[in-house]
């Protein structure tokens, strides 16, 4: 139970943390372009996921048995992440080298290595939301089971058939 919660908190902490990095490196993209540049609606999307991550982490960072209870959504989040992660890999092309050559993978560094940053730190929050999403449905299900167990135990201290002896 306490493990489940501990992993939760740094979950949410990271999820807040690379949604910061997204936010921080798309809205230097978007600073720089217009709306007509290549790419400004994939930008803007990653830019209001982002904006929604960072609020919605920082609402369940707080250590509530209902942060857990949250685990569709975090399925759902996920899927944002993962999309937002396909539409940017498609928009840099082969236009910086191969997607998965980090070597010049940097939120200070040229384009490239900002766009394979965004990039990176999209994957990251895909991940990061899977596992809360996988964290929250294994609480969920564990309670379940605690639950079913205490009304099977009552159900059996109660006399012949459920009733009461009196």
């Amino acid at each position: 139970m306490v493990l489940s919660r501990v992993v939760n908190i740094i979950l949410r902490a990271a999820e807040m943390a690379f949604a910061a990095i997204v936010a921080g490196i798309t809205g230097w993209i978007l600073a720089r372009s217009n709306k007509h540049s290549e790419g400004f609606g994939e930008f803007v999307y990653t830019e209001v996921i982002a904006a929604i991550t960072i609020l919605v982490a920082l609402i369940w960072l707080i250590p509530f048995s209902s942060s857990f209870i949250h685990w569709p959504f975090d399925f759902f989040v996920s899927i944002w992440w993962f999309a937002a992660f396909g539409v940017l890999v498609h928009l840099i092309g082969d236009g910086c080298g191969y997607i998965f050559n980090w070597d010049n993978v940097s939120p200070r560094g040229d384009m490239c290595g900002k766009f394979k940053a965004d990039i990176a730190f999209s994957f990251l929050l895909a991940i990061c939301f899977l596992a809360s999403g996988l964290v929250g449905l294994l609480w969920v299900r564990k309670k379940e089971r605690q639950v079913g167990a205490a009304t099977t135990h009552h159900r059996r201290t109660r006399g012949w058939h459920g009733r009461s002896r009196v």
